[in-house]
């Protein structure tokens, strides 16, 4: 349970309301609903019940209401991906883009991916916006431009040399056509690897297919850039050998050529006072080959797989903004934003008006970005939506299991009615104090679970 420290911190409304969770009736059957949620800082509270009869002989097999529940809610996880807003539901999620990186590696029978796409010409590109001003840094000779050798976490880090002529316009409208500027790339990556396997593109779409998985990640200086899993199989996706001329090089070569084309461009024509902008990625790219385990300029799969996972549940509060949207330029003051995000936030404001059409006061708290953070091609690999459906499957099948029921797509006899009402969502204050305690404690279960596992694992004698 909660430990003596944590208690000693709390306000006495908030002590006083976790003593009376702990102390009330329900609190054991509470304590079980928020450890199957894995400890989530928001569940949605749903009210009703579900009904297993047998068509056959009328008999109930099974009956369920929330009238008996604490509070008479059942509480279930929110499902939602930022970190900042739920940990718990964030780790499952960074789990599942885990998995789903991976398969696209490495292969995965039960995800229909086959294992000799290992094969296959891979490779990790990550492409960043240009410079908008210099920042202050941590380059290779340790020294800033400013003179100082900042320590790793410098609040410095990131923010402009100087503030006033730093292009913030141009700052926000590249993070507000980042998912365009892909788009161009990915159209164009196709056309420069067509043209160095000599064929035409109609015949490129006959012989090979560009594949991908790819998560954003904001900078320090705010902003956007994208990670990206790219590789190329055959015409039909993973289970299709790629043809001969497919290469890693041939790859990698076009990936810098379709990044650097006039093509992959998107122009931000002139308005008001502000002059056109010619957005384009920086000419500076990272592409490294992926293998299974050697070092050196190659990187593994794990380590892919871990580092997109590892950003998939972040966003834009990275940079010292906020994980909401900011009603006002007031609430920025009482949100104590440091001023290098407050001036992205604010130019995001000033530019909403001149170009309506991108939403940058909607999008303000994002520094102008309005895409998905982990995308991927169609043929890549699963999708999250099918690992989720494979989760509520085993835990279906684990309670039919428990309650002796038959499966009802199986038994035509058994029939299944159920009624769910949306209730609320959230804590109360003492409450949250208490999740979060349990949302630790499956924490730190898992990580012991995956130190005995690497220990196990481990020859006798090697370096971990």
């Amino acid at each position: 349970m909660t430990d003596t420290a944590t208690l000693t911190g709390l306000d006495p409304a908030t002590l006083g309301d976790t003593l009376r969770v702990a102390a009330s009736p329900g609190f054991d059957r509470w304590r079980d609903q928020i450890r199957r949620t894995g400890g989530c800082a928001n569940p949605v509270h749903l009210t009703g019940w579900t009904l297993t009869k047998d068509k056959t002989t009328g008999e109930t097999l099974h009956h369920y209401t929330t009238d008996t529940e604490p509070g008479g809610r059942l509480r279930v996880a929110c499902g939602n991906r930022r970190a900042s807003r739920c940990p718990a539901c964030a780790w499952l999620y960074a789990a599942d883009t885990y998995h789903l990186i991976r398969a696209g590696l490495t292969g995965d029978q039960d995800k229909d991916i086959p294992t000799a796409v290992r094969d296959h010409p891979r490779v990790f590109a990550t492409l960043t916006a240009p410079s908008f001003g210099p920042v202050h840094n941590r380059p290779d000779s340790g020294r800033c431009r400013c003179g100082t050798r900042h320590p790793a976490d410098d609040a410095a880090l990131g923010t402009p040399l100087d503030p006033d002529t730093y292009d913030y316009a141009a700052a926000v409208l590249f993070n507000n056509h980042a998912g365009d500027l892909w788009q161009r790339f990915t159209n164009r990556l196709r056309r420069e690897i067509a043209a160095r396997a000599g064929i035409t593109q109609r015949e490129l779409k006959e012989a090979a297919r560009v594949s991908y998985g790819k998560v954003a990640e904001f900078q320090k200086r705010g902003a956007v850039h994208f990670h990206a899993v790219i590789r190329l199989d055959g015409p039909d996706g993973p289970e299709d050998p790629p043809p001969a001329w497919a290469t890693v090089q041939l790859l990698t070569d076009s990936i810098r050529a379709a990044a650097a084309h006039p093509y992959t461009t998107v122009t931000v024509p002139a308005a008001a006072d502000h002059p056109a902008q010619q957005l384009r990625w920086c000419a500076q790219l990272d592409i490294r080959p992926i293998r299974a385990f050697e070092a050196g300029t190659a990187i593994t799969e794990q380590a892919v797989a871990s580092y997109v996972a590892k950003y998939a549940t972040k966003a834009a509060e990275t940079t010292g903004t906020v994980d909401r949207r900011v009603g006002n330029r007031e609430a920025l003051v009482l949100l104590g934003i440091a001023d290098h995000p407050r001036r992205l936030i604010e130019t995001c404001l000033d530019l909403n008006p001149v170009y309506p059409d991108r939403r940058l006061a909607a999008w303000a708290h994002m520094l102008g970005f309005r895409g998905h953070f982990s995308t991927k091609s169609r043929r890549y690999s699963t999708t999250l939506g099918t690992l989720r459906q494979i989760r509520a499957d085993y835990r279906a099948a684990q309670q039919r299991e428990e309650l002796g029921l038959p499966e009802p797509d199986q038994d035509p006899t058994v029939l299944v009615l159920a009624d769910w009402r949306y209730a609320g969502h959230g804590h109360t204050p003492g409450e949250s104090v208490l999740a979060a305690t349990i949302a630790r404690d499956l924490q730190l279960n898992r990580q012991t679970v995956r130190e005995a596992l690497h220990d196990q694992l481990t020859p006798e004698g090697a370096t971990p």
